[in-house]
């Protein structure tokens, strides 16, 4: 049996710090590459303005709208209205939430009985959807995650 040694005890430690090192770099790497880092453009402004959200916000619950996307095999997007007045326009903007693909500006034609589906097929992944409904000149909108 073999005596352990100041020299093993120095491979372990460039052996465990290597490692520790290794993977830290790993990390910043992911984080840097993945995350643009811009949640709004400027905070101040998105703070001045967030009491007006809240009311925007308030306002378009009263409305009673509401709307189910679902995607179809084919990648288009059908999405299915409720309490919308008819005339309604349905516009949407899918965002990657990395980043990594540009963002897509979706129209949607009308389907009979408040259903609407997209022109246009979406890839698939994971995207966020800003849904926006416009009908006898009040707004509505919504933010949801498709995967």
């Amino acid at each position: 049996m073999k005596t352990f040694t100041g020299r093993h005890m120095f491979a372990i430690m460039v052996a465990f710090f290597g490692i520790i090192i290794a993977v830290n770099f790993t990390m910043a790497r992911f984080a840097v590459t993945t995350f643009g880092g811009i949640v709004v453009e400027n905070s101040y402004v998105a703070s001045q303005e967030f009491n007006g959200w809240l009311d925007e916000a308030k306002r378009q619950r009263a409305l009673g709208w509401d709307a189910v996307t679902t995607w179809r095999p084919d990648n288009r997007l059908a999405v299915q209205l409720s309490g919308v007045p008819e005339g309604a326009a349905v516009s949407a903007m899918a965002r990657h939430p990395l980043g990594r693909l540009p963002d897509r500006a979706l129209a949607f034609e009308p389907n009979g009985e408040g259903r609407f589906l997209s022109t246009e097929a979406l890839p698939a992944g994971r995207w966020l959807l800003r849904l926006e409904v416009e009908a006898g000149g009040r707004h509505w909108r919504r933010q949801e995650e498709l995967r």
